[in-house]
C-alpha cells in the first residue's frame, strides 16, 4: 500500500492529525509506504472503541475467543510469505528469518493461546482468573509482527481488549495485520492499531482508560513508563534491554558452545534482548574457549555477516 491509516473500531480510519510519516526500507532508503500518526484525539478514539468492546468479549465463552484466534493464526499461514517480505522490506532482516522463523512463530503463537482461551481455570489452582480491561502496548522494530503476536495474542485468549502501536519504523506489517483481523471477523474495537513515533506512544501509556501497559524497549523509557505509572493503579509489564551471559562451564561441548556464541553476537545484532552481551568462561578451560573462538572467527564467512548488515 501507498498510504496506511490508523485501525479503530474495525475500521481503517485517517489520523485526525492529519499526519502522516514515511516508512523507508533499510535496505535501499527507498520510501516504502507512508504511516499515519496518531495524536492524543486518534488515541481517545482507539481507547473509546476498545472500551466499547470490552464487555462482549470479555463475556464471549473461552472456547468462542480461541475460534477467533485460531482463524488468525490460519489466515497468517496462508499469507506468511507476503508478511515476510513485507517485514524484510520495511524491517531490513534477512527473508530467511522473517520466512523461517518470525512467520511460523507468530501463527505459532496464536495457536498456543487460541488453546489457552477455553483453559484459563487450570492456570492456577484455587484461582479463577478474570479479564483486566483495555490493555495499551508499545512494542518495538525487532521483531514488529512476532512482538505483535506476544502481545495481542495473551491479551484476547484472556478476554482483554487491545489498543497497540508499533514502533514508527517497523509499522507496515502491524498494519498489514489488520486485515486479517478483518478477515477473520474479530469483532470491531477488540483490537485497535495506533501509529506514530514518541507523542504517539505516550499517550497510549499514560490514557487514563488503560487497565494495564505492555511494553517492550528500551530500558530508559521502561524506567519512564514505571515513573509515570507509579500510583495510577494500572498493572504494568516491562520488557526491557535484556543482559544475556554466555555461560560455559568446563563440562559443556564447547566446540557447539563457541558456535552459540558466535551466533549471538553477529547473527542477533539489533535484538537487544537476545543477543549475547557478556562471556562467563569456567578458569579451567577459559584459554581453550578463547583459543576455539579465535578460530572460528578466523574462517567466519564476511558474505554471511553482509547479508545482516547489507543496506
Amino acid at each position: 500500500e501507498s498510504r496506511y491509516e490508523l485501525f479503530i473500531g474495525g475500521k481503517f480510519v485517517a489520523p485526525k492529525s492529519k499526519k502522516y510519516l514515511d516508512s523507508i526500507s533499510p535496505r535501499n532508503d527507498e520510501k516504502l509506504s507512508e504511516i499515519a500518526v496518531a495524536n492524543r484525539a486518534d488515541v481517545d478514539a482507539a481507547y473509546a472503541a476498545a472500551a466499547k468492546a470490552f464487555p462482549a468479549w470479555s463475556k464471549l465463552p473461552g472456547k468462542e475467543r480461541g475460534k477467533y484466534l485460531f482463524r488468525i493464526a490460519r489466515l497468517l499461514q496462508d499469507r506468511s510469505r507476503e508478511f515476510a517480505v513485507a517485514e524484510t522490506l520495511d524491517g531490513g532482516k534477512p527473508i530467511k528469518e522473517s520466512r523461517d522463523f518470525d512467520l511460523p512463530m507468530a501463527a505459532a503463537h496464536f495457536f498456543y493461546h487460541a488453546g489457552w482461551a477455553d483453559k484459563l481455570e487450570y492456570v492456577a489452582a484455587g484461582r479463577t482468573p478474570a479479564p483486566l480491561g483495555v490493555v495499551g502496548q508499545v512494542i518495538p522494530w525487532n521483531f514488529p509482527l512476532l512482538m505483535l503476536a506476544w502481545k495481542i495474542a495473551p491479551a484476547l485468549a484472556t478476554g482483554n481488549t487491545v489498543v497497540i502501536k508499533p514502533a514508527e519504523t517497523t509499522s507496515i506489517t502491524a498494519l498489514k495485520f489488520a486485515s486479517i483481523l478483518q478477515d477473520a471477523g474479530l469483532p470491531p474495537g477488540v483490537v485497535n492499531i495506533v501509529t506514530g513515533a514518541g507523542e504517539t506512544g505516550a499517550a497510549v501509556v499514560n490514557h487514563p482508560t488503560a487497565a494495564k501497559i505492555a511494553f517492550t524497549g528500551s530500558t530508559e523509557v521502561g524506567k519512564l513508563i514505571q515513573r509515570s505509572l507509579a500510583g495510577s493503579g494500572k498493572k504494568l509489564t516491562l520488557e526491557l534491554g535484556g543482559k544475556a551471559a554466555n555461560i560455559v562451564f568446563e563440562d559443556a561441548p564447547l566446540d557447539q558452545a563457541v558456535e552459540g556464541i558466535v551466533n549471538g553476537i553477529f547473527f542477533n545484532q539489533g535484538h537487544v534482548c537476545c543477543a549475547g552481551s557478556r562471556l562467563l568462561v569456567q578458569e579451567s578451560v577459559a584459554e581453550l574457549v578463547v583459543e576455539k573462538l579465535k578460530r572460528r572467527m578466523q574462517v567466519l564467512q564476511v558474505s554471511t555477516l553482509a547479508a545482516y548488515s547489507e543496506k
